[in-house]
């Protein structure tokens, strides 16, 4: 079997507490590592808006990572269920280079960071890729379309195959 048609269905492991994730064609969860943040999103369009990797130095520190994988959902598609209550939110403006506010939404009780909101574009949702239950969703719909900020990328570091380059900003 090729690997195309290995990732054409769901992979669901077990990573982290919760087990009950699910894909369908057009919409799948996202579970914070302890299992008690879960939110269902679209996986395509008009809801799921675009799909990068960012490099700017705030999202690496936010990370503990030396990028972040991202997807963006309009928010009035994003569903909560279960845990909202649990989610705890930090916001700042100061190391964001669009000078925007973003507000970080984390599990109170494991600290997965679930998503993040830019006072820029308050009806879009930032989501991390990596907190996506189905596992071929990262290699396929919410595989990394752009790069952003390249010029913090660190050196070792190889572009995305086939992802546009942005110096600066590009969502």
């Amino acid at each position: 079997m090729s690997f195309a048609k290995q990732i054409s269905k769901p992979y669901i492991p077990l990573a982290g507490g919760a087990e009950d994730g699910w894909s369908k064609e057009d919409e799948a969860t996202a579970t914070c590592f302890c299992g008690g943040v879960q939110l269902a999103f679209p996986t395509e369009k008009p809801g799921l808006v675009g799909t990068f990797l960012c490099h700017c130095t705030d999202c690496r520190k936010i990370t503990a990572s030396m990028f972040a994988s991202n997807f963006i959902v309009e928010d009035m598609y994003l569903k909560y269920l279960r845990g909202k209550e649990n989610l705890s939110e930090f916001a700042q403006a100061k190391s964001i280079a669009t000078k925007n506010t973003m507000t970080n939404s984390f599990c109170r009780t494991c600290g997965t960071l679930m998503y993040r909101v830019s006072s820029g574009f308050p009806e879009k949702i930032i989501m991390r890729i990596g907190t996506v239950d189905d596992f071929n969703l990262h290699e396929t719909k919410l595989k990394p379309r752009v790069e952003q900020f390249v010029k913090d990328r660190v050196a070792w570091l190889s572009e995305a195959e086939g992802a546009k380059q942005v110096d600066g900003a590009f969502y």
